[in-house]
């Protein structure tokens, strides 16, 4: 595999490279967990590099591309282990009044045409004035109401679709004494911490029955928005508009659910190291491609700090950054 450059120790290996000639040189079978963010079907540029997906003619040629990681991720997995896939509904246009393209969708007929069972989607809450704010998006305007209410839009949810590779999972993954944390701004009732751990039946575990509701439900409306990775210094000059890492939150749940210690959990598009940091800061051992030599730089940093176990915390993080780059 050609890479510009790569970080490989005993808990994870990342490198700056194109995913597809990454992972054909991987083995079959031997991926535990995928969880990814994709390029929203050419809605942002995130580079000038003739294999960035971002960079397809249209809409068409970008599906035609993605394919190709579809099927490759499908060889690596595991059968019966899942991938798990963030995105949402795209514009048609950059206006915000236009009609949406159906990207989940396109994802699952994606999946599905290449041996993916699909297994639900969960939908998480974005607030409609903060999406109006960070976005400009016109017809999330309280104006719009005003003036033509059938104007007004939709502040959509992001999406995590889930997809389960066919055949019989040969490792189960097991929570013998339940869910012991829990990854969102909720907090468990303080009641049912004599529960945590539960050695007995686990029928009578109500801590680990109350994290399970939550995380079994179509609706995440609790994930924290702002428990992001630092990525403000990954962003070149040129780039077409500033995008957050997906939130540790999300990653986290479907590390819990999805996943043992120890098992390998791979991200091919790995911006600043988000679907890295958090499996190995879980115990796992994480596998990530990123084209894009900036966000690959951020990844290094952010991941080296999850193999130091140093929690994620945006604003320590970006001091330990700061102050590393003035020294």
């Amino acid at each position: 595999m050609a890479v510009n450059n790569q970080a490989i120790t005993d808990k994870y290996a990342i490198f700056n490279g194109d995913c597809i000639e990454g992972m054909m040189e991987l083995p079959s079978d031997s991926v535990h967990l995928s969880i990814y963010s994709p390029p929203f079907g050419g809605l942002y540029t995130y580079s000038s590099n003739e294999r960035d997906l971002s960079n397809c003619v249209d809409y068409a040629e970008f599906m035609t591309m993605y394919g190709f990681v579809i099927k490759e991720l499908h060889r690596i997995t595991m059968p019966g282990r899942i991938s798990l896939v963030h995105c949402t509904d795209i514009p048609k246009s950059n206006s915000g009044t236009d009609a949406l393209i159906d990207f989940p969708g396109a994802i699952v007929s994606a999946h599905e045409a290449a041996g993916w069972n699909y297994c639900g989607r969960r939908y998480i809450f974005k607030e409609p004035l903060a999406v109006r704010l960070r976005t400009m998006q016109k017809n999330l305007a309280h104006a719009s109401l005003v003036a033509d209410s059938v104007d007004c839009g939709i502040a959509s949810a992001d999406i995590l679709l889930t997809f389960r590779k066919r055949g019989e999972n040969p490792v189960p993954v097991g929570h013998p004494v339940g869910m012991l944390e829990y990854a969102g701004e909720r907090e468990v009732p303080h009641e049912l911490h004599q529960y945590r751990g539960w050695t007995g039946n686990q029928i009578e575990n109500r801590y680990s029955h109350w994290i399970w509701r939550n995380y079994a439900s179509s609706c995440w409306d609790d994930i924290r928005l702002h428990r992001v990775l630092p990525y403000k210094a990954a962003r070149d000059k040129d780039d077409e508009k500033h995008v957050h890492p997906l939130q540790l939150d999300v990653i986290e749940r479907g590390v819990q659910l999805y996943s043992n210690p120890g098992e390998t959990v791979l991200t091919p598009f790995m911006g600043v190291g988000s679907e890295v940091y958090m499996p190995v800061m879980l115990g796992r051992r994480g596998i990530g491609f990123e084209l894009k030599q900036s966000y690959y730089n951020q990844a290094v940093k952010n991941v080296e700090l999850a193999a130091k176990n140093i929690k994620c915390d945006s604003d320590n993080l970006e001091l330990i950054f700061d102050t590393e780059d003035a020294a």
